[in-house]
């Protein structure tokens, strides 16, 4: 008795220390948005997310950077938003051990970029001033970045417009990674693509028909055309008929909704298949995400007692892939999805499109 007694004070007193260190932590954790008060002696426009929620994006003007002597300057033309945007600024409880418990601590807003190269530091030699560049850097959404010259940043193609540059990065490299090195494709495999109208999801289709692979792809009804033109082979329309019950078999099943069963989608796999279960489900950013990320994360662990794997991955920039994207895109065999574009004033709106989980493609910001 006298055992337990101990045990469970000190039980006690753990949870008291962690709840009064919580505690302390929410309500002393802050940011550097105090920093943009004073008025900026060289501004520029950039949103901001000083505090938790769409609704709290705000364009301000700030100071306008300078390169490093290992960065680039650029002008940004247009950016895009991505649902993991969205996850960072809405700060669900999940997240803030990361994003910051009561305040989000970055600070900038959006990742994927296109523009025109301003200035350069005195170590950048594999750039000049008037490069037409795209990639991926934090706090995109704003007039000017700098970016580490041998990071994520990569040479334009010439044909496509700084719209469809500046929505590339994120969701392309989620699709290409994806494919690629979780799903090894290879040509002649048959492989389906499950939210196929998506940022992610019309990409995916492009990048599977480009390593000659045979792809169905689903989507709703309303997207159908957009997707055939993608280059599908044959088109699902899910609300008219569910891709799992099917006698057909499929090599890979690259999944970016989440919304059957382990044994559903085991169903339809060949005996060596492998279903990709790529970020957090869906193009919407809602709070079923969540549950959607941990159904993949448990199907990742059974199918450790499978011949048939589901590989969970979160995609990684890297300048080599951004490469790959360009050549791609170059050679005519991929060609980014627009949905709508909004001005960087309208950000808000943005967001709030992407959030209802519709767009077909991306949601581009451009720049005035």
């Amino acid at each position: 008795m006298k055992m337990k007694r101990i045990l469970k004070w000190t039980a006690l007193v753990l949870l008291l220390t962690l709840g009064v260190w919580l505690f302390i932590a929410y309500w002393t954790s802050t940011n550097d948005c105090g920093r943009y008060a004073a008025t900026p002696t060289n501004p520029m426009k950039a949103i901001l997310s000083c505090d938790y929620g769409a609704e709290n994006l705000q364009l301000h003007d700030i100071e306008k950077p300078a390169p490093a002597d290992n960065e680039v300057l650029v002008r940004v033309r247009a950016a895009s938003i991505n649902p993991v945007d969205g996850h960072m600024i809405r700060g669900s409880w999940l997240m803030r051990p990361m994003s910051g418990l009561r305040k989000p601590k970055n600070t900038r807003f959006g990742t994927d970029f296109s523009g025109v190269v301003e200035g350069i530091g005195k170590d950048v030699s594999n750039f000049k001033p008037g490069d037409e560049v795209f990639g991926a850097k934090n706090g995109a959404v704003a007039d000017y970045i700098c970016v580490k010259a041998d990071r994520g940043i990569v040479i334009k193609p010439n044909n496509i417009t700084f719209e469809q540059a500046g929505s590339v990065a994120v969701a392309a490299l989620t699709a290409l990674q994806g494919l690629r090195d979780m799903g090894r494709i290879q040509a002649g495999q048959k492989v389906l693509v499950n939210g196929a109208s998506g940022g992610v999801g019309t990409f995916a289709v492009q990048i599977a028909k480009a390593y000659g692979a045979e792809v169905t792809a689903v989507c709703g009804t309303r997207n159908v055309d957009l997707v055939k033109s993608l280059g599908a082979d044959r088109v699902i329309d899910y609300t008219k008929e569910d891709f799992t019950k099917t006698d057909q078999h499929y090599d890979m099943l690259y999944d970016l909704v989440g919304n059957h069963g382990f044994s559903e989608r085991r169903k339809i796999l060949t005996p060596n298949g492998i279903c990709v279960l790529a970020g957090v489900g869906g193009a919407g950013i809602h709070p079923g995400s969540w549950g959607r990320m941990l159904g993949n994360f448990w199907n990742a662990f059974l199918s450790n007692f499978s011949k048939q794997k589901f590989p969970f991955y979160i995609a990684k920039l890297t300048k080599d892939d951004l490469n790959v994207l360009r050549d791609l895109m170059q050679s005519g065999k991929v060609a980014p999805v627009i949905d709508r574009t909004y001005k960087i004033c309208e950000t808000q709106a943005a967001v709030r499109y992407l959030e209802e989980g519709h767009a077909h493609g991306k949601v581009v910001v451009v720049m005035e």
